[in-house]
């Protein structure tokens, strides 16, 4: 490809160059196709990477930033610690450069919209839908926290779609690594968005934690459940305000269709207080997975092959992961978390066995004894469904091999999977037992406020309060007013007997 010189137009951003005798713009090995749109900190680009030959999101400081030497510190970190995140449902980074003094960062391009715009044409989503998108930033976002970092600007405009309807984090433009220097996020500076900001992000951007996160999930989850926003106001203030006193209308309310044990778990990811709230994404996981409820694909998505995801096919395909690395030398088909319906159709073939032929299977027994038998391969599909083998089991064909897992053999490969999947959901509800007592114990300590709340709203609703207090105020001034009859009397009644 023949050189370029590259250009600016008043705003500071590259226009078109001459390449190859066609207006496009370069930056390195980017070929400019078109403006995706324009943030806070430059503009976005689609692009084609002319040395791998595919799409690229790229996104460039502008001009004006790039001279201030604390803005390119902070686009280079964002580009870090985007690179750091590894995981299908985040947005991948693939390059972090600068041309011509132009700083820029090529990103996995999404071909799709983000969930606001799903929103704006949506209004609200069904239980199901609301529930598969925000598990599916929370498993992401659990492994950034791990990481320590924290994304700090989760809302509906950073979570994209692809036209599959695969769910992806963007925009770590406000990441925060815990461990870095703090001196980066200066006052009014990387604030996030009001209306998702948790509390003590607006107090102090500096010091936040993954429950900021939580607590942009939490509203983010009102939003697609209801439509609306859980705190609103005519200006910054009135928001953090709002937020501070912490008192919105429950999601139940606005959406009758939201079951109770969800209008909850929302109550306990938004709440002000952070030690009352959800302490982490694994924590939020947990309780949304447990209500059962999350679609495996969104159901607005019309692509024939669109995603199929749950939290427990991810489950499994860590699991699964294990035991494969256990086995070392071979690498086995896996459940993929993430994949089409089609490629979910295709592996649920099952794999050829030769059913009468014998299997030397290292196992323990119910009592806990270790012991050696043989098999042939359909009885040992047949105990991997009666749970008499466990996921620990390990197999061979002949006395000459070694015992390797018995998820690495093909014959078993699905058998294995789909054990390693039922037990883990076997944990996780003997797990949410203590959960469900909890939530419990919240909905008992809340059921009286609630009454009173819901008797008192409305015109009706106060006639009715002031009906029902009238009652028993006037039952207890009755009492106080005809004490000395009623005790004459009850006096009379006892010393006739």
């Amino acid at each position: 490809m023949a050189s370029s010189t590259e250009q600016q137009d008043n705003s500071g951003q590259p226009t078109a160059t001459k390449a190859s005798g066609k207006g496009m713009t370069h930056l390195g090995k980017y070929r400019l196709i078109k403006k995706l749109g324009q943030g806070g900190m430059g503009e976005v680009y689609l692009a084609e990477d002319t040395k791998l030959g595919r799409h690229a999101a790229v996104k460039v400081l502008s001009k004006q930033l790039s001279g201030k030497s604390d803005f390119v510190q902070r686009f280079q970190r964002e580009a870090r610690a985007m690179a750091k995140m590894n995981h299908d449902n985040a947005v991948s980074v693939y390059d972090v450069d600068e041309h011509q003094g132009f700083h820029f960062v090529a990103m996995e391009y999404i071909d799709g919209k983000s969930m606001q715009k799903w929103m704006d044409e949506l209004g609200k989503l069904s239980i199901g839908d609301a529930l598969h998108v925000v598990l599916r930033c929370s498993e992401a976002l659990m492994v950034a926290h791990n990481q320590n970092l924290i994304h700090r600007d989760i809302k509906p405009d950073n979570i994209m779609l692809t036209s599959k309807g695969k769910v992806k984090v963007a925009d770590f433009g406000l990441a925060k690594a815990t461990d870095d220097d703090m001196s980066m996020t200066q006052s009014g500076t990387g604030l996030g968005t009001p209306y998702y900001m948790a509390p003590e992000q607006a107090r102090n951007a500096k010091h936040v934690d993954s429950r900021t996160d939580v607590y942009a999930i939490g509203i983010m989850l009102y939003y697609f459940v209801t439509g609306k926003l859980p705190f609103a106001g005519d200006s910054v203030i009135q928001i953090i305000t709002s937020k501070e006193k912490g008192h919105f209308t429950p999601a139940r309310k606005l959406n009758h269709e939201v079951p109770e044990r969800l209008d909850l778990i929302i109550d306990k990811l938004i709440a002000k207080d952070l030690n009352a709230r959800c302490k982490d994404c694994a924590e939020v996981i947990k309780l949304l997975t447990s209500l059962g409820l999350e679609s495996p694909s969104l159901s607005f998505i019309t692509a024939p092959d669109r995603v199929v995801q749950t939290s427990a096919t991810a489950a499994g395909r860590a699991a699964t992961t294990q035991v494969t690395a256990a086995a070392g030398a071979r690498t086995i088909q896996m459940p993929v978390a993430g994949r089409t319906s089609a490629e979910d159709a295709a592996r649920s073939k099952p794999a050829p066995a030769t059913t009468d032929q014998s299997w030397i299977v290292q196992y323990k027994t119910s009592q806990g004894k270790d012991t050696i038998g043989k098999f042939t391969a359909l009885q040992i599909q047949q105990a991997f469904k009666t749970k008499t083998l466990d996921q620990k089991a390990k197999a061979k064909k002949n006395v000459a091999e070694q015992f390797m897992p018995i998820g690495y053999f093909p014959e078993f490969e699905k058998y294995a999977e789909g054990r390693v999947i039922k037990d883990e959901a076997d944990k996780k509800a003997g797990d949410m037992k203590s959960a469900y007592k909890e939530i419990e114990r919240q909905y008992d300590r809340r059921g009286w406020t609630r009454w009173f709340r819901n008797l008192a709203s409305g015109t009706f609703g106060m006639i009715s309060l002031v009906i029902w207090l009238g009652v028993i105020f006037g039952g207890i001034f009755a009492l106080w007013f005809f004490r000395q009859p009623l005790w004459d009397g009850m006096a009379g009644l006892l010393n006739s007997k």
